[in-house]
């Protein structure tokens, strides 16, 4: 397994649309691996492939706490078949833009359809932890970060701050 380098805002490339996973093959296993590997290392709960610069429809969870045996989980394909009503809000931060967190308010429990590694079409009804996962994992696949539920001002902040930290690096690199 390999750790690959994470997509870090400003990056264009989180703003994209994934496109399918059209066949569970060994390649795309090896991505699922080296994704939970990243994901460990990082360490986040959460990943989805586009954030390891793959536009694929594809995220892996684990939400095992400390000390607790990993649980990972792989999504390919995901898709949101119903949400509820009833909302909750968590404290999301997001591998590719480190060291920031906002609370965010989405539905307090969804049904998701996907793909597993096996290949075969699964359901899942997900709450708490899970469904706020999920569901920021999918935002990635279609572009959306979780910023763009806080006010335009704070993501303007949030822009303008990672913008200016990729300019120093790649004039560090000169």
């Amino acid at each position: 397994m390999t750790i690959k380098p994470l997509i870090i805002l400003p990056d264009p490339l989180l703003r994209e649309v994934s496109r399918p996973v059209e066949t569970v093959d060994s390649e795309i296993l090896r991505l699922a691996d080296d994704m939970l590997e990243t994901m460990y290392d990082a360490p986040g709960i959460g990943l989805a492939a586009i954030q390891v610069g793959v536009p694929r429809r594809m995220l892996v969870i684990d939400l095992a706490k400390e000390g607790e045996a990993p649980q990972p989980q792989v999504f390919m394909n995901p898709e949101v078949l119903t949400s509820s009503d009833e909302r909750s809000v968590y404290e999301e931060g997001c591998l590719s833009i480190p060291d920031y967190f906002a609370e965010v308010e989405r539905p307090a429990s969804i049904t998701v359809q996907y793909l597993g590694r096996d290949g075969k079409q699964q359901i899942v009804e997900a709450d708490g932890l899970l469904a706020t996962c999920l569901q920021h994992e999918i935002d990635h696949l279609n572009g959306v970060l979780f910023i763009d539920y806080v006010s335009r001002l704070k993501r303007e902040m949030v822009v303008k701050k990672f913008t200016k930290l990729a300019k120093g690096k790649s004039s560090a690199k000169l």
